[in-house]
């Protein structure tokens, strides 16, 4: 199923990537938000994923619980920095990056619209 989510987020977000480029009328500035935003949400995703599967258990020592706070404390600085650079410095138009955000939102919503149609 997550892998299902995560094709369809791609395809979420080149679909309104293409979406973007057709409204901007060739103006390149609103898709490469979407991408930017695509790219935003699946750097946080990857970095979720990966965090969820390095839980600590019951046995976790306290130098080891103080390695995981400082590699998700290091992983959200991460995403700050690259969406400080994404505006502030790249300049990406916001509503594409909203848009391209939101992509992970959309492919969930779609595959959730699947899980009930095909309910009997």
């Amino acid at each position: 199923m997550l892998r299902r989510v995560e094709y369809t987020a791609i395809a979420m977000c080149g679909a309104m990537t293409i979406a973007a480029l057709i409204a901007a009328r060739g103006s390149p500035g609103p898709a490469v938000g979407v991408l930017g935003g695509g790219l935003l949400v699946g750097t946080s995703y990857l970095l979720l994923k990966a965090g969820v599967s390095n839980l600590p258990g019951a046995t976790e020592t306290g130098v080891q619980r103080g390695r995981i706070v400082l590699s998700l404390a290091g992983r959200y600085a991460l995403l700050g920095l690259m969406a400080y650079v994404m505006i502030a410095r790249l300049r990406l138009h916001p509503l594409g990056l909203l848009a391209g955000a939101s992509s992970i939102v959309a492919a969930v919503t779609v595959e959730a619209v699947r899980l009930f149609v095909k309910k009997p």
